[in-house]
């Protein structure tokens, strides 16, 4: 039986199409991806504040009674036995809710807020890579808002992201009212790593453009999230005359355009110049209403501080410069190393193995 005309079914074909109809269905999806992501975060809080209500007590009876280790492994085997569907009780995990209690508890009587929105993997990361707690914080913020996952997060604390952000030498809180001049501050670091490259020591800026766009989400990962890349060598014209910038982004948390300029040596001060002119061409030619001034970056191989501050002093836009670090390796080398392809592929496989490892 049918359940509709020919006619209404063609009607609703073309209330499908109708762009009131993809933004009424745009917003209901938002909303049931917000509900769902609520949910999962409600979820994770009530297993975290599980686990370090089973550390507090494993301590307390520990101190208390004078149990030993071999307590907990009997007391794994039996909640095992007691919960057969339930992961996340071996004798390693209930160590791991202990150390987890143990290592917050001097500052802490419940569960820290950026910890309680991560994952138990990657709490369990965090408390074997990082001493202190202050670190773990930063790291579990920075997780949150870049999304990263174990894998991801493991790389930032090898590469002591903790030591490199923020570090950009700009002069944003002389060009920028607060709280964005804090933004940007915080959304630059110094130096960049940039290990993926693989760089001969005649290197110029447009291998090193080459490489960076080639492996472009490494590249992005790096950067950080909010990072949209716009273009290498994009074309402006002033003055009828052609000008290039070497890489163009907008970041959507910043709502503004970002310019990189590439310079394979050290910093001189005339590349501020030169970036000064591309960003009043930004600003003039592509910020739209809404938009934050358009800042620049200037990566180089290496820079004097007090060079750079000189060199920004008076400039009235806003931008910074950082250094960043490359495997630089003998041509002769180059072709023993894993293509751009290979290396993406293994990159896809690591990520798709963490994502898929189930949490101890």
């Amino acid at each position: 039986m049918a359940f509709g005309s020919s006619r209404e079914s063609e009607d609703m074909s073309d209330i499908t199409h109708h762009t009131d109809y993809r933004q009424a269905l745009a917003v209901i999806k938002q909303r049931i991806q917000a509900s769902q992501t609520r949910a999962v975060l409600a979820v994770n809080a009530e297993l975290l504040g599980l686990y370090w209500d089973i550390g507090r007590q494993l301590g307390a009876w520990q101190r208390e009674r004078a149990w030993g280790s071999a307590v907990v492994e009997h007391m794994a085997q039996d909640l095992q036995a007691s919960y057969p569907g339930m992961k996340g009780f071996s004798r390693t995990s209930l160590f791991a809710m202990r150390q987890f209690y143990a290592f917050f508890s001097p500052q802490f009587e419940v569960v820290p807020q950026p910890v309680g929105q991560m994952p138990w993997g990657h709490v369990r990361t965090l408390l074997a890579k990082v001493k202190s707690a202050e670190l773990v914080l930063l790291y579990a913020q920075a997780c949150i808002q870049h999304g990263w996952s174990r894998t991801v997060l493991e790389w930032q604390i090898e590469q002591r992201f903790h030591e490199r952000v923020g570090q950009a030498v700009g002069n944003f809180a002389q060009t920028l009212p607060a709280p964005q001049s804090e933004l940007v501050q915080q959304s630059l670091k110094d130096p960049y790593v940039f290990d993926f490259l693989t760089l001969t020591a005649q290197a110029v800026e447009r291998d090193i453009e080459n490489q960076l766009v080639a492996q472009i989400t490494r590249f992005l990962l790096e950067l950080g999230k909010g990072f949209a890349f716009l273009g290498r060598q994009y074309p402006l014209v002033v003055n009828g005359r052609d000008y290039f910038l070497d890489l163009l982004f907008y970041h959507a948390r910043l709502k503004c355009y970002v310019v990189i300029e590439l310079k394979a040596g050290g910093f001189k001060p005339e590349y501020v110049g030169k970036l000064n002119f591309y960003l009043s061409a930004v600003d003039d030619q592509l910020r739209a209403d809404g938009d934050q001034p358009t800042i620049g970056l200037i990566l180089c191989k290496d820079k004097d501080k007090l060079d750079v501050e000189y060199a920004l002093r008076d400039i009235n836009k806003p931008m910074g410069v950082s250094s960043f670090i490359t495997k630089d390796i003998p041509l002769s080398v180059q072709s023993q190393l894993p293509t751009v392809e290979e290396i993406e592929s293994e990159l896809t496989a690591l990520i798709r193995n963490d994502e898929n490892k189930p949490n101890d």
